[in-house]
């Protein structure tokens, strides 16, 4: 395909085949598409598939978004529905601004068809994109922000911390993914705990209550991103308690500390400290959705996420029990055609 043969490699050769350098300069160059009219115009023509959707009480135009990670600060908001995305999820955001893990923390694995990444939330806070949504507006799909904790905050002041990121973002979000599983904030994933999850969950739920009932209009959808890497026990616990506390769906899942999958010209990386993505991610994402889907009755809805690098896997993850899927490292390695390609093969399902 053109994008894997040359666009790609190009790409690289550009930014020194520093991945994040990469991203960077893709993140940079849709933000200024974003600000032209006819080149959006050009991009929904060439990559726009409808095939409607409720999910959630919310309306999307089709099954394929972009997960978080890709745009964490939202700079390039109306060039993803142009590139065929049905929904868009930015972040994640926290409460304090932070410059994230040392460099090098984002690393490709090409035979893998992977990535791995220690990013540590890098975001400019959660003031900062309420400030740019505000000024700029939100997509013309359906507009999730992914929240997570400040490095800077204790796990005891983590459900303050969250608060004050739901505050600020309120007015603009569609749906929150509650982040406790990301594997690159020290000791974010025992926020999966059933306790502590309980504890924030109870928190965030009554706070957006109070700012629905402020604005007159029912409470923004609150969804939790899970590990791939609980044990069933430990995810039919925290499964319990977001039904306790009426959850309105789970994303599953995050990436993966399993080193699993790797090819072995990519073994050499395996020592790199971060979370997988990609290709190894995909059964066990399956897996995961379909053991939610199984534990709730098929009531709670799932955004599949994990590994979806052609059709066939996001037909899968429907299979499974997902309702939306979402695109990272797939959309990273192999560019928007795939997000057309999985619309396609999606379309009417």
């Amino acid at each position: 395909m053109l994008f894997d043969k040359i666009l790609r490699p190009t790409m690289y050769r550009l930014g020194h085949n520093d991945p994040e350098a990469v991203h960077e300069r893709t993140v940079r160059a849709l933000g200024a598409l974003s600000r032209l009219p006819p080149a959006l115009a050009g991009m929904r023509r060439l990559y726009r598939v409808d095939s409607p959707v409720t999910v959630l009480g919310l309306r999307f135009p089709n099954r394929v978004g972009l997960a978080a990670g890709m745009d964490k600060d939202g700079r390039a908001l109306s060039a993803w529905p142009a590139l065929g995305f049905g929904f868009v999820e930015v972040g994640t955001v926290t409460r304090l601004p932070q410059p994230g893990n040392p460099r090098p923390r984002l690393f490709q694995l090409g035979e893998t068809d992977a990535i791995i990444n220690r990013m540590g939330f890098n975001n400019a806070g959660a003031e900062a994109l309420a400030e740019r949504l505000a000024t700029n507006g939100t997509p013309p799909v359906p507009l999730g922000i992914s929240i997570g904790k400040s490095k800077a905050a204790a796990l005891e002041d983590a459900v303050a911390d969250y608060q004050a990121s739901l505050r600020a973002l309120y007015p603009y979000a569609d749906y929150f993914a509650v982040n406790v599983s990301s594997p690159n904030t020290p000791g974010l994933r025992a926020l999966q705990d059933r306790g502590a999850l309980a504890e924030l969950l109870a928190e965030l739920l009554a706070t957006s209550a109070d700012l629905a009932r402020n604005a007159d209009r029912s409470p923004t959808p609150l969804l939790v991103k899970v590990a791939p890497d609980l044990t069933d026990d430990a995810l039919a616990e925290l499964l319990d308690v977001c039904a306790e506390h009426g959850v309105a769906g789970i994303i599953a899942t995050n990436t993966t500390l399993s080193r699993e999958g790797l090819a072995t010209a990519d073994a050499r990386l395996a020592k790199e400290i971060g979370g997988l993505s990609g290709r190894p991610l995909a059964a066990r994402s399956r897996e995961v959705v379909r053991f939610v889907h199984r534990h709730t009755g098929g009531e709670l809805p799932i955004i599949g996420v994990g590994g979806i690098l052609g059709p066939r896997e996001a037909e899968l993850m429907l299979e499974a029990g997902a309702s939306l899927v979402q695109l990272y490292t797939g959309f990273a390695l192999h560019g928007p055609g795939l997000v057309k390609r999985v619309n396609r093969a999606l379309a009417g399902r």
